[in-house]
């Protein structure tokens, strides 16, 4: 297959229509705006779903299983991403890629729709395991391929795409919880699927006239021997899973704890080994190698980060259900509600931090200072869920606790993730870029295989131990990075 030239690709695409930007940003702000409305509306009302009790619609789990899976379902969502990535760089391409994702997406969110047992969530899972997958680093990949590397509208165009992420995160759960808290988890879980139908329809309708080439070219494509080869040995590879599976679960030694305890080996041991080959590999220079090793503390403080982050969705969700008081100022607040407060400080914040740095220009922190700063606002959004916890657990608090504490970490948030990608494209080896990408989103899969474990000591009983140890070591992993800071720019070899 020829190779389309990247200035032929920008030229196939109308570039006035949206806001003064490219056609295709418009398909691609909605597709990806109603692909996170049915993602975040599942999940807001999934751990609840989980643990209910049968006579509330739930599966009546025990909450710290329901906290367990939900963790290691969001680490396998991060690692399918890897897979995603190889498929549409090999096979598909990233446009087609995205839409089979979507397809497999909505398909989960129908099989959740329907009344069912254990066996048809993990079935919906798994689903929506592969499909995101598949979409979400493909989509984001669309996206630059609207502009060229000189336009200069291209990091705008990314902002307004960002946007259009947090939007359908905001509103996903006011509306998915509320029908599925108040009235029916399982017409929750449809009118997720509902919303990513439509980002499907908003995609085919709309890509041909707006895409034109982006998306359509499968980079580095396999031979017709490769295809083969790769054939047999997935082929290969899938059918001595699922009889080994099959054996193992017949025989009660594939458990569930032990599923789970399996992700959270892999989510330590997946990305030591991506560093351990790229080190060693020929293609890495000196500077590279040491790049790579002032990498090492940026990673385990992301990991730190997103430990506390993502507990927003199971710890902090199930602390609003069961002890929060959820009549507040003459309204019922829904438990659900609590997930859209992440997107709107986003929304409200992104803008003002965007602002900041391009006010300080060279005075701003470097990079290893950042992620401290982050690591310190992650550890404080847990640390003050201790003051309420100190009340004992006999009444119920002040919803405002979880406010504060969501707001917190999102001011982490914005000072970790948009740098952690930034300095990922500055520290990869010049031949591992794509895979370095990859290794970042490993750090939130790393963390929530860890979280798997970590939120079993969770209970209502013990929560300033909880908190307190897991913010207090947020602040200390903060300090040694600060302190470290010219140790790591040392090795940076001139990157800030």
């Amino acid at each position: 297959m020829n190779t389309i030239d990247r200035q032929k690709i920008v030229e196939s695409v109308p570039q006035k229509g949206f806001f003064g930007h490219p056609k295709g940003l418009f398909t691609l702000f909605f597709t990806e705006f109603w692909e996170r409305f049915s993602y975040y509306g599942m999940r807001a009302i999934l751990i609840y779903y989980m643990y209910y009790e049968l006579s509330q619609g739930g599966l009546g789990l025990d909450k710290t299983t329901a906290n367990s899976i939900f963790s290691i379902y969001g680490s396998l969502v991060y690692m399918s991403g890897i897979i995603g990535g190889w498929i549409a760089d090999r096979l598909l391409g990233t446009t087609r890629t995205v839409f089979y994702g979507g397809i497999l997406i909505m398909l989960g969110h129908i099989v959740l729709s329907l009344p069912g047992s254990l066996t048809a969530l993990f079935l919906s899972m798994g689903l929506i395991v592969i499909g995101t997958g598949l979409l979400k680093p493909n989509i984001s990949s669309v996206v630059g391929d609207l502009y060229s590397k000189e336009d200069p509208r291209r990091d705008a165009g990314f902002s307004i795409y960002y946007m259009g992420i947090n939007m359908g995160a905001f509103i996903a759960p006011l509306i998915v919880g509320t029908v599925g808290q108040k009235y029916n988890f399982h017409l929750g879980f449809g009118l997720a699927a509902v919303g990513m139908l439509l980002g499907l329809i908003v995609f085919l309708i709309t890509k041909g006239k707006n895409l034109g080439l982006a998306g359509s070219q499968v980079p580095n494509p396999l031979t017709k021997d490769e295809r083969k080869k790769v054939a047999i040995r997935f082929g290969g590879a899938a059918v001595i899973i699922a009889i080994v599976g099959a054996i193992m679960i017949s025989m009660g030694y594939l458990t569930i704890e032990r599923f789970i305890l399996f992700v959270s080996i892999l989510g330590i041991v997946l990305p030591t080994l991506y560093f351990i080959f790229m080190y060693r590999s020929e293609k890495t220079n000196e500077d590279e190698r040491s790049r790579l090793i002032a990498y090492i503390p940026l990673f385990i403080a992301a990991m730190m980060f997103w430990a506390i982050q993502e507990q927003g969705s199971n710890i902090l969700a199930t602390y609003a259900d069961t002890r929060t008081q959820l009549n507040f100022g003459g309204i019922k607040i829904e438990p659900a509600w609590f997930q859209s407060l992440n997107p709107l400080f986003i929304i409200t914040f992104a803008p003002v931090f965007a602002w900041l740095w391009v006010k300080l220009g060279n005075r701003q922190p470097s990079t290893p200072k950042k992620f401290a700063f982050g690591l310190f606002f992650a550890g404080l959004s847990f640390l003050v869920m201790i003051i309420p916890a100190l009340g004992g657990t006999d009444t119920l608090v002040n919803p405002m606790w979880l406010v504060l504490s969501f707001f917190l970490v999102v001011m982490g948030e914005l000072l970790l993730s948009p740098v952690g990608l930034s300095a990922t494209t500055k520290l990869a080896p010049a031949a591992f870029s794509a895979q370095t990408m990859s290794l970042w989103f490993m750090t939130n899969a790393s963390a929530q295989a860890i979280n798997a474990q970590v939120v079993r000591f969770y209970s209502a009983e013990n929560e300033v131990t909880y908190f307190g140890v897991i913010g207090g070591m947020a602040i200390v992993i903060g300090l040694i990075l600060y302190f470290m800071t010219p140790t790591i720019q040392k090795y940076m070899r001139g990157v800030r």
